[in-house]
């Protein structure tokens, strides 16, 4: 009772004026800042955050928390029409919801996106709001070896994406491994695969580069070799009747959905871990419990829909750590972090107890600006469906600027722009040669996780890989460890019995 007594304060606080003006106000900004490639909800909240010294502290951090979910909505939207991810969470969006925008459902698509992250952002702010203190102190006793394994567990759910051939998939997710070592090492800060010193591959392969170039560079590419015959793929309508239809059609995914919102969740209020992994395991897991596993990839709505309440269930994860131990669980909540320090707020428990105000008005603020993004993402779906209906000589153009202005973005390098139209080529001879891009975006991303959890666990164990499996020191990384071991080993049985069956079929 006394929890419902904060939360119904909380309410009472972001509802006044000034809190729910700067909460709609942030979720616009978000839905448009996410919907552009290179920005995402990191560069939105620090670009914005100068803004938030103005006003009081609980209406600074509803803005940029307002700001945060609005851009996890607005991720789904150049993923869906342009095939185009505005950020590493939304990646997973492309699989299905491109394919379904070019079959003329890109407003399905957009509103079982909508829908999707509006039902995974409620479930985790109820969790957030009755168990952040028991779920903050399990979040901490991850460490690296724990996090290793969580990303290990993310790769062995996404083995079987890859299509038929599993020896593609493997080179795909190797090259995408091979890439994100790019850089400087870690430890020494030595640097490697820089090319004989080229300047521009110092700072690494940023992922917008290789996401942007692959998927939007790369199917403008094929598109040009179509000779734009295909325009009428993108005509699309919708209205009410659209609308019903498609949330009808969403009780087929409410397993999906509740499955990957619980998932994002979980793996959002690690430290470090972000909403990307949540995203991509997500997908994949609804993929291996569906009942046509085939149609993903071609334009499944649960294909749509578990990526999206994923990323939404996590950005609210990502919150946990970040006020109950001063730990950030991804870039956004770490900019979020140096606010509240600004702010003169400590966080830790007794914040929730010296600074109740601040915590529950944000508390409550996150179910308002959670509702205000799902309107403001349905309503915004038709000007994105009026885009679609330009013919492809216009939209390609644009397609290519917006790619353009994403990969500049990040680094403000033009080296990056010549490298995402080389990765670009790269997307179009894969996707010729039936190469599946997924395996090798996700190793890209994760790879940086990877490779430092890897070394800092080796770091504790003098050199030791057993540390991963150590019930007694670390059961959770060892538990983790033998699901994935299992996950991997599964896709090999049928290839086994295959051999076997063929091999006895000769032999006879």
């Amino acid at each position: 009772m006394e929890i419902l007594g904060n939360l119904f304060y909380g309410l009472g606080i972001a509802l006044s004026p000034q809190n729910l003006l700067m909460a709609l106000f942030g979720v616009v900004l978000g839905v448009a800042i996410g919907a552009m490639p290179g920005l995402g909800s990191v560069n939105g909240v620090a670009i914005l955050l100068p803004i938030t010294f103005a006003v009081p502290p609980t209406s600074a951090i509803i803005f940029l928390a307002a700001i945060y979910y609005g851009a996890m909505y607005g991720g789904a939207i150049s993923s869906i029409t342009l095939n185009i991810p505005g950020a590493s969470t939304a990646v997973a969006t492309t699989f299905d919801g491109y394919p379904l925008a070019r079959r003329g459902k890109a407003a399905d698509a957009l509103v079982t996106a909508a829908v999707a992250s509006f039902i995974g952002g409620t479930f985790s702010i109820v969790l957030f709001t009755f168990f952040a203190p028991p779920l903050a102190e399990f979040a901490l006793r991850f460490g690296p070896p724990e996090e290793f394994a969580v990303v290990l567990l993310a790769y062995a759910t996404f083995a079987g994406l890859g299509g038929e051939s599993p020896l593609k998939t493997l080179i795909a997710t190797m090259l995408g491994l091979l890439m994100s070592t790019v850089g400087t090492d870690i430890v020494s800060g030595s640097p490697r695969l820089i090319f004989g010193g080229i300047t521009g591959f110092y700072h690494g392969i940023n992922f917008l580069v290789l996401a942007i170039g692959i998927y939007g560079v790369g199917e403008i590419f094929y598109t040009l070799e179509e000779g734009f015959k295909t325009k009428e793929r993108y005509q699309a309508k919708l209205g009410v009747q659209e609308i019903i239809s498609t949330l009808k059609n969403l009780r087929q995914c409410t397993a999906t959905i509740m499955r990957g919102s619980l998932l994002g969740f979980f793996v959002g209020m690690l430290p470090a871990a972000g909403a990307t992994p949540a995203s991509f395991m997500s997908y994949s897991i609804a993929k291996r419990f569906a009942k046509n596993p085939q149609e993903f990839g071609k334009g499944a709505l649960e294909g749509v829909a578990a990526p999206e309440c994923a990323n939404n269930a996590a950005s609210t994860g990502s919150m946990l750590p970040m006020l109950t131990l001063g730990i950030p669980g991804s870039p956004t909540t770490a900019v979020m972090l140096g606010a509240l320090f600004v702010w003169g707020l400590v966080p830790g428990p007794r914040l929730f107890v010296e600074n109740a105000e601040f915590v529950w008005g944000l508390t409550g603020s996150l179910y308002i600006a959670n509702t205000m993004a799902v309107i403001v993402a349905i309503f915004a779906v038709p000007i994105f469906i009026w885009m679609l209906r330009m013919p492809m000589t216009i939209l390609a153009p644009i397609i290519l600027v917006v790619c353009a202005v994403g990969g500049f973005s990040p680094t403000q390098d033009m080296f990056d722009v010549y490298l995402m139209f080389i990765f670009g080529a790269v997307g179009y001879i894969f996707r010729k040669l039936d190469y599946p891009l997924a395996p090798m975006v996700l190793a890209l991303v994760l790879g940086g996780l990877t490779e430092r959890t890897f070394r800092q666990s080796m770091i504790m164990s003098h050199g030791s890989p057993g540390i991963f499996f150590d019930f007694a020191g670390h059961p959770i990384a060892a538990v983790l460890m033998m699901v994935s071991v299992v996950l991997f080993v599964l896709p090999l049985i049928p290839m086994i019995f295959r051999f076997r069956v063929s091999r006895a079929g000769t032999s006879a």
